[in-house]
């Protein structure tokens, strides 16, 4: 019993998933997103995703709101007749911007993992990894990696550390695995190197004063 719950416990208390709005044409990658959902629950962790409720997104959302976990969606409103139709499940906050969204889910997440997913799935996690680079955040960041899709990312980055555009250091920012549980696992063994160039307050506090001045836009 007492080995079952050091294996189900976990430092964080918030996911972070980037995904999908498709569901993709295979098989394999739905059912990624539920057993990450399934993993999430079985951690008793919550999750904060992109808000929709349609493709990976929907299904990783369904899957741990099910399971009894708190969901938290963050979506533009200007996004909101594209990616939720139908119910939604959990807690939905319309943002004012594509930007807004990014720093919100960030700031509500203890770490980050990428499913499958197109160009907005791409442009998030980069930008994770960058403010990782940077030194604003040392959350975190993982793959995973379905059947190999995103073997081609990993060889590109793989080859930027080799032309000298990426340090060896940094390379391991990112973590990846095959299946969420894997993945999971590296996540929660994770140590960060700290040689960050970007005072991390500051950069909240710059955020934290974005956000009031948009919410304040929002309001208009």
């Amino acid at each position: 019993m007492d080995e079952n719950k050091a294996l189900n416990s976990s430092r964080f208390k918030r996911v972070c998933v980037f995904c999908g709005s498709s569901s993709g044409k295979r098989n394999c990658y739905s059912d990624a997103a539920l057993e990450l959902g399934k993993e999430l629950v079985s951690r008793k962790l919550d999750l904060v995703y992109g808000g929709g409720s349609v493709g990976l997104m929907g299904l990783v959302s369904q899957e741990v709101h099910r399971g009894g976990g708190h969901v938290l969606g963050i979506i533009p409103k200007t996004l909101m007749n594209k990616e939720i139709t139908g119910e939604t499940v959990g807690e939905v906050k319309a943002v004012a911007d594509m930007h807004q969204r990014k720093a919100e889910m960030a700031r509500h997440s203890d770490c980050f993992i990428a499913l499958p997913g197109g160009y907005g799935t791409l442009e998030e996690l980069l930008e994770v990894i960058t403010w990782a680079q940077l030194g604003i955040h040392d959350k975190p960041v993982g793959l995973v990696n379905v059947d190999g899709y995103y073997n081609y990312l990993l060889s590109f980055l793989d080859k930027a550390v080799d032309d000298g555009f990426i340090k060896p250091t940094q390379r391991s920012i990112i973590v990846s695995a095959p299946t969420a549980r894997e993945l999971v696992q590296k996540l929660e063994e994770y140590v960060p190197i700290h040689d960050g160039v970007v005072s991390k307050a500051r950069w909240e506090a710059e955020q934290l004063e974005l956000n009031s001045s948009l919410q304040t836009e929002i309001a208009r």
